[in-house]
């Protein structure tokens, strides 16, 4: 096991990281901005590097800052939570070519399965199903649209470099290919640096479901059951709860064991996710993959007993796997609830500001992941996550019920700060989330009624 873990990210994250590293004994080191000089993790870290200004960029995306403090401070591995440098596969390859252990897959498997277009061929050739459209990306706009003309539209084009919805673009007839392919070939070169895109099928009522996998350097690997984390805004998710409810047994095994041959068949090793749509005849598509620990690892943890991060970093050390498949088992039900300081009154906009107040609700069976506390600021410049709500029970109208006290319990103030509790609680309350009977759709329809929405899956 390592002696000495540099954790190159911030907020909860990177606090929970810090935590994990302590019950193992392993050493920590905090990279942090300038403004996060009196965050949480530096306060809890062993060893702290201030490593450049509050932009990302120059801090938290600075590579060659980063490698520097795990040098001098001597620190055998790196940890990028999630975020930033987390699916960097260059970033990957510069910790290797430093003798620094990257925490995460190999750098060509990152690579290979981080572009879209390239994970979805790989995964088609492991026997997963795909939504139809193009496997490889798309040479021309005409043969975008004779793709698009032979599934039948409605379709997506979505850059293959992509993530959280940028270059994503939802076509409904033949008459509107040209320019929607225009606007994604734009986007994806203006965010990614990669203009490439491909078209596959839109699903506007679909679900949206992941399978959390965990694999190691020596051909073993396991799924930790699903969830559901279809209740989106912008692509962006809001309520994650597993397993994934109103789905069929069959269906969840069926899901969950070709996530693992995916797996496996890529040479993935470490905390995986696997993304899929189901749609309401419980038909399932690959989407992606995350090759990292995710936002929502709690609620499998909850419902396993599986520390992912224990997990992530003794793979990493070279430690087979220490559990099986058959060693896997759910109980009860998970629902994980975003505190984000966004003013879901005025289009969500953030709220930065100090918080005067900060006291998490408790009791049995409720786990909060937070970097807030009472004086805490929230700047500007980073995601406006401030909290992580889980709560477990053995039943879902219970772990529903559990949620809504602990967020009434939940007592944030500050000048200016707003959260998205009040509206996380009308989706608690709304009577299709109760019935886990719901879409990515259903986020579109509270905040404008029951019109078709344009979004379809977050990452």
């Amino acid at each position: 096991m390592f002696e000495k873990v540099l954790i190159a990210n911030r907020g909860e994250i990177a606090l929970r990281v810090a935590r994990a590293c302590r019950e193992l004994g392993i050493r920590t080191v905090a990279v942090h901005s300038t403004v996060d000089d009196d965050s949480a993790v530096v306060r809890f870290a062993d060893e702290t590097v201030r490593i450049g200004p509050p932009a990302g960029r120059h801090s938290y995306q600075n590579a060659a800052a980063i490698v520097e403090a795990a040098r001098l401070t001597g620190a055998q591995a790196i940890h990028p939570g999630y975020g930033f440098l987390s699916e960097d596969a260059d970033f990957a390859e510069i910790c290797a070519d430093n003798g620094l252990v990257f925490i995460g897959p190999r750098p060509e498997v990152m690579a290979a399965l981080g572009d879209k277009a390239s994970a979805r061929r790989l995964m088609r050739d492991a026997g997963l199903p795909l939504l139809p459209g193009s496997v490889e990306p798309l040479a021309s706009v005409e043969e975008g649209k004779a793709v698009a003309d032979e599934i039948g539209y409605p379709v997506i084009i979505k850059a293959a470099a992509g993530g959280g919805g940028r270059g994503m673009s939802v076509v409904r007839s033949g008459a509107d290919f040209a320019e929607a392919y225009v606007r994604s070939r734009a986007v994806g070169r203006a965010v990614f640096g990669d203009d490439r895109v491909y078209v596959e099928r839109y699903l506007a009522q679909a679900r949206h479901v992941e399978v959390q996998v965990l694999c190691d350097g020596h051909g073993n690997g396991v799924h930790l059951g699903t969830r559901d984390c279809s209740v989106q805004r912008r692509y962006q998710k809001l309520v994650e709860e597993g397993p994934a409810p109103s789905l069929s047994a069959a269906t969840l095994e069926s899901m969950s064991t070709v996530a693992v041959r995916g797996a496996l068949s890529a040479g993935y090793s470490g905390a995986g996710t696997f993304e899929f749509l189901v749609d309401e005849a419980e038909r399932f598509y690959f989407m992606e993959i995350n090759c990292r620990i995710q936002v929502e690892h709690p609620v499998t943890e909850m419902i396993t007993g599986v520390d992912l991060v224990h997990e992530q970093l003794h793979v990493a050390s070279g430690v087979p796997l220490r559990i099986s498949q058959d060693d896997v088992q759910l109980r009860g039900v998970a629902v994980e609830c975003r505190v984000n300081a966004e003013d879901p009154g005025r289009d969500f906009v953030p709220t930065p500001g100090r918080l005067e107040r900060f006291n998490p609700p408790g009791g049995p069976f409720i786990r909060v992941d937070t970097h807030g506390y009472p004086g805490y600021v929230i700047g500007p410049y980073y995601d406006s996550l401030l909290a992580k709500v889980v709560v477990w029970a053995p039943e879902r109208d219970l772990a529903l019920d559990r949620m809504e006290r602990a967020l009434d319990e939940f007592d944030i103030a500050g000048p200016g700060v707003r959260t998205t509790i009040p509206f996380v609680r009308r989706v608690l309350d709304d009577a299709r989330f109760r019935k886990g009977q719901y879409s990515t759709g259903l986020v579109d329809r509270l905040l404008h009624g029951s019109g078709t929405p344009e979004q379809r899956s977050g990452s």
